[in-house]
């Protein structure tokens, strides 16, 4: 499930974030307070700290197109190495300390790039899916294949057959000598028609915009 956008809003052509650092000082002008309640620094302590954590996760081609300062950027390669808890603990507080330092614009990119890749896991996952119930038809209905190849009509119709033909041959024979409670074990057909609807499904993906 995704996660709901940042909140915010533009003050002179610049995003400001809902708890951001920024937000709370305009909110104190706007009051005429001027000390920041310990309450409105915890959360944003909180949630730069969490951010920060989410960073470790980020694939590098995404953290890439981000533009990070160089010493966050070693600080989470430095955290992805150190195995010590209490040493990763400690690491982890530094970038909090370094997230903190971040003006609302780079906060948002972080936010946006992670749910960028937290989309497109979520888009992998389900293509994983399609892809079993796809390789399942195929195996156990003969019409499935024609609604394949309208899917794919490249395909190689002939090997896709003999796939086929091999994986319900290799199903038979398992039933034949199946014990009670053991583990089910497929062929190489099986697995190699998986292969081909994976792939199809993932070039398909590619190509859309």
């Amino acid at each position: 499930m995704a996660r709901k956008p940042t909140k915010g809003y533009f003050v002179k052509g610049h995003f400001v974030a809902e708890g951001s650092e920024l937000d709370l000082e305009l909110k104190r002008e706007l009051k005429g307070d001027v000390d920041i309640s310990k309450t409105d620094l915890k959360k944003q302590s909180d949630r730069l700290q969490a951010l920060g954590e989410q960073l470790l996760t980020l694939r590098s081609g995404l953290m890439d197109k981000l533009d990070l300062p160089e010493k966050l950027v070693e600080a989470i390669v430095e955290a992805k190495r150190i195995t010590n808890f209490e040493g990763k603990r400690r690491q982890m507080q530094f970038i909090g300390k370094l997230m903190r330092k971040l003006d609302d614009d780079t906060v948002v990119a972080i936010e946006a790039t992670l749910e960028m890749q937290h989309q497109g896991s979520a888009a992998d996952t389900q293509r994983l899916h399609q892809a079993e119930q796809w390789r399942d038809r195929l195996i156990a209905d003969d019409q499935a294949l024609q609604d394949w190849l309208a899917l794919d009509p490249d395909a190689d119709l002939q090997h896709l057959r003999s796939l086929i033909r091999q994986a319900r041959k290799d199903a038979q024979a398992r039933s034949a000598g199946e014990r009670p409670g053991e583990a089910q074990r497929h062929g190489k057909s099986y697995r190699e028609i998986f292969q081909i609807v994976r792939e199809r499904l993932d070039a398909q993906a590619e190509s859309q915009p």
